[in-house]
């Protein structure tokens, strides 16, 4: 394995260097096409984590030992997608250090849309928000036994502070307002050749 491939992560600043260089390698962005189509990386390939299929993947790059770049908001998806990936035997990930948010914030290139979807993260603050705040109002007002909601909605938020996976992240990006894209990059092909 070259030292490419041996690599875990890498800045935002250092991938647009390799990019805008031209060395070889695949840049799949994991969020939702809603996401993808605010504003993503150029040259990026938008591959859900939920679509996501290592196998066919895979059977496409056949032979192509360039490294695969993820990107995702801020690094949990693409965390997600890279270990999902080498689970099937696909080597070579390279997880792209805070995500599209980090690269916004460097001041780097991105390709903007004009997709209305906001962001998974903020969909799930006011999923949270709301469920929590109603929850706490019915068990003030109604019955005791709504408090319930607000205690699974903090132990949720627990759990996803602590491990990095946020389920109710995962049920909001298969809903159908987050599967709508204008993009048409969303088929850029994902080898060497194609850079």
């Amino acid at each position: 394995m070259n030292k490419m491939q041996s690599e875990t992560t890498i800045s935002p600043r250092e991938l647009q260097r390799r990019l805008a260089a031209g060395q070889p390698g695949c840049l799949l962005d994991v969020r939702s096409p809603g996401e993808y189509a605010t504003a993503h990386v150029p040259g990026a390939r938008l591959l859900p984590l939920d679509e996501l299929d290592p196998a066919a993947f895979q059977r496409e790059r056949a032979g192509d030992g360039s490294p695969v770049y993820v990107i995702c908001q801020s690094g949990g998806r693409a965390r997600r997608a890279i270990e999902k990936l080498e689970r099937a035997g696909v080597t070579g990930g390279v997880l792209v250090e805070g995500g599209t948010q980090a690269w916004l914030e460097a001041g780097l290139p991105v390709n903007r849309g004009t997709s209305r979807v906001l962001p998974l993260m903020r969909q799930v603050q006011i999923t949270v928000g709301f469920l929590g705040a109603a929850g706490s109002l019915l068990a003030l007002t109604v019955n005791p036994l709504f408090a319930v909601v607000p205690l699974v909605m903090g132990g949720g938020l627990l759990i996803a502070g602590v491990t990095g996976f946020c389920g109710l992240a995962l049920v909001l990006a298969r809903m159908p307002w987050n599967k709508t894209t204008t993009c048409t990059s969303t088929t850029t092909c994902c080898t060497s050749e194609s850079k």
